[in-house]
This record gives C-alpha cells, sequence and structure tokens, in this order.
C-alpha cells in the first residue's frame, strides 16, 4: 500500500478563486480546437484573416517628464518594483482571459521592453483578431495578487540580522526566537488576509489591426525581432536624471522579496523557503535585483508552442542550418560517433598546453562571430527582412 492511512496532518492550504469585487466581469466564448482566428468576406470575393498588434503598459505611478518623475519624493517607487517584480505572472494571465474570451487557442509572439519611465511593457502580435473594445475589456479585467507573507513592516535592518542555528534556522539575534518558517507564514495568513500586492494593466492599451504582407504587418515584425539582440538594462543610457531615477528604482528593488526563496525575506522576520546559512537581506543574486534587469527576471521574448507549428527539434535544426549556410558549410547529417573520448596521460607530447587549446577555442569563436557580423552588415545594406537580421544576431 501507498500513502498515508491517516492523510497528511497539516489542512492543505487554500485561497478563493472568485474574482475581485474591484474588476470586471470577462465575457466568455465556447471554445473550439483552433488556434485561427475569423476570417472576413470583402464583397469582392477576396477573404482576409486579420490579425492584432497589442501593446499594454503599467499603471502611473507618479506624473514624468521624458521619462523622468517630476517630483521624486511623491513618486511610488515601491509599487514600481512590485510591478516590475511581478509583470511576468500578469502577462500569463492576459493570455489566459484572452484565449478564454476568444473561443479559441490563441498564438503569439511578444517580446517585453522598458518604457523611458523604466517600467516594462508588452508588444504582442496575436494571431486572429477581436473587437479592439474586447482587448481593452480583458486587459482591465486582468489581474495578478501576490499570495505572499507582508513585506512592509521591516523587523531586522543593519547590523541587527538574524543569526543562523544549523538545528532551527534563522532566530531573533535578540529574544533567540526562531523565526516563522516560509510555510509557517503562508499558514498564518487567514481567509480575510489580503494579498501582498495585486498587480494590474494601467489605461493605455494600444491595438491595431494587421494583415499578412502589408507594410504595417512588415514594420511590426521589425519593431519585435529588433528586441530579440536588446536588453532592459538599454534603457539606463539617458542622461543624469535618469540615470538617477534608475538609482532609485534599484534602490527600491533592493530589499524586495522576488521569489519564495529569496534572502530579504529575512528583514521582514520570516525564514526564506529552503532556507540556508550565509542569507543576507538586500543581497539576493536573482538576476531581477540586477541594473540591467530593472526588476523583470522573466523572459523577454514570449513565443506561444503552436505559432510556427514546429517542433523545438525543428527550430534547432533550422538555426543549424542558417548558420553552417552562412559559413559556408554544408549541412550534412550529424555523425554521432565524430569523436572519440579518452583520458589523456599527463605530459603527452600530442596534446597542446590548456592555455593554448583555450586560445585556440577563443579565437574561433570570434572569428564565427565576426563573420556573422560581416553577414549581417552586408544583410543591412540589402535590406533584408528583420527576421533574417534576428536570427543572425
Amino acid at each position: 500500500m501507498r500513502g498515508s492511512v491517516t492523510g497528511s496532518a497539516a489542512p492543505k492550504r487554500t485561497r478563493s478563486t472568485r474574482r475581485r469585487q474591484d474588476a470586471p466581469d470577462l465575457p466568455k466564448r465556447k471554445m473550439t480546437n483552433t488556434t485561427l482566428g475569423r476570417t472576413f468576406h470583402a464583397p469582392d470575393g477576396k477573404t482576409y484573416r486579420p490579425s492584432l498588434f497589442v501593446t499594454l503598459t503599467l499603471p502611473s505611478y507618479g506624473r514624468v517628464r521624458d521619462g523622468v518623475p517630476i517630483d521624486p519624493d511623491t513618486y511610488d517607487y515601491r509599487r514600481a518594483a512590485r510591478d516590475a517584480l511581478h509583470f511576468s505572472k500578469l502577462v500569463d494571465r492576459f493570455v489566459q482571459n484572452l484565449r478564454r474570451v476568444a473561443g479559441y487557442d490563441v498564438q503569439y509572439f511578444a517580446a517585453v521592453e522598458p518604457q523611458k519611465r523604466l517600467a516594462p511593457h508588452l508588444h504582442m502580435a496575436i494571431r486572429g483578431t477581436l473587437p479592439r473594445a474586447e482587448i481593452k475589456q480583458i486587459a482591465a479585467a486582468t489581474y495578478h495578487q501576490v499570495w505572499w507573507p507582508q513585506a512592509d513592516e521591516v523587523r531586522f535592518n543593519g547590523e541587527h540580522l538574524p543569526v543562523w542555528h544549523d538545528e532551527a534556522g534563522y532566530l531573533d539575534p535578540t529574544t533567540g526566537e526562531v523565526l516563522p518558517t516560509w510555510d509557517e507564514a503562508l499558514d498564518a495568513l487567514d481567509e480575510d488576509a489580503d494579498p501582498l500586492h495585486v498587480i494590474r494593466f494601467g489605461e493605455q492599451v494600444d491595438v491595431q489591426g494587421m494583415l499578412a504582407g502589408t507594410p504595417d504587418a512588415d514594420q511590426c515584425i521589425r519593431y519585435l525581432s529588433k528586441y530579440l539582440t536588446k536588453s532592459i538594462g538599454d534603457a539606463l543610457d539617458g542622461g543624469q536624471a535618469q540615470q538617477e531615477h534608475a538609482a532609485r528604482m534599484l534602490d527600491a528593488l533592493r530589499y524586495e522579496p522576488c521569489t519564495p526563496t529569496c534572502p530579504n525575506w529575512l528583514r521582514y522576520g520570516v525564514q526564506p523557503k529552503n532556507a540556508k546559512p550565509g542569507m543576507q537581506p538586500g543581497r539576493c543574486r536573482s538576476k531581477a535585483h540586477k541594473p540591467e534587469h530593472l526588476g523583470y527576471a522573466g523572459r523577454r521574448v514570449l513565443v506561444s508552442r503552436k505559432w510556427s507549428n514546429k517542433t523545438l527539434a525543428e527550430h534547432k535544426q533550422d538555426r543549424r542550418t542558417w548558420v553552417l549556410e552562412a559559413l559556408g558549410q554544408t549541412d550534412e547529417p550529424t555523425d554521432p560517433h565524430r569523436y572519440v573520448w579518452r583520458p589523456v596521460p599527463a605530459g603527452d607530447a600530442n596534446v597542446p598546453p590548456l592555455g593554448v587549446r583555450l586560445l585556440r577555442s577563443v579565437h574561433e569563436r570570434q572569428r564565427w562571430r565576426a563573420h556573422l557580423r560581416e553577414l549581417e552588415a552586408r544583410a543591412n545594406g540589402q535590406d533584408l527582412s528583420a527576421t533574417d537580421l534576428g536570427r543572425a544576431a
């Protein structure tokens, strides 16, 4: 017999699935097993299947001018930091709601980039079309609640930090009291507790209709493709005022918990999930706290599984074929036995020193990169499509 006869001693932690009262209801259509949108027939007999290009932004945190807060003291940096940390979850919720309303398995290609005010926003190409009013309604009805312990009251700061005990975990340095574990902190949240944070989209929702093969569609493809090689940190190249704005944003992010395992939970009197010795608030190694990410730790480019109707193996083969053609080599099947692995005895005269081998590998990689850059420059001169440029980069 498997499992426990008496069951789990701890009750299962549940949350209400009812929608928030301050969020509008979502329309809903019957689901169909397709990834294609509706078709429209023109009076001249032509059939069109349009698509959409949607841009979603976060709400305002204070008045800005040229991407910089007019009054930094009233700018809500804490809310901006928490929105950036959980923006990827909000995007997931939007896709779920979009498919529920559309009634079919909506496919999309999206890119996340920072606005000039350093808040992330989303550009999404959507296969198929819905009324613009419905897209805006979906965005207004989409939200994400973060059901974590409260992180507003600082309990430990400076030199007064929790200390590690091998058997009990982290203790209060003054009283010796064991800090609640992550599971205990979650269990302490009753049904009437408020979420740590609720993230929503802002009122600015841009929806454009697109037809394949038109100049507008090509422009949107180029717009999305350029973000394949950009990083969120590129927005930090502004003037002195924007650099100071970025520094304040990073300061607000420094002590915000990014995940259940973030060491910043110790600052608020909670042991992080899977706690271990050496954790200190403000020293989380997650990329969300790094300047080049500005709080956003999710993927920059988001592609639905059926967007191209190709498997991951087929995409890998396409990239391999393109690189081999760019390097002037034939795309021949790879021999799985082309290498013979065996230990090399010390002092073998046929094996160059490790430093020489490393330099050769670096030189070969630099040669490949220079060749690809040359091809990219040549492609720019020939005005090739943005898709090719993204693949080349």
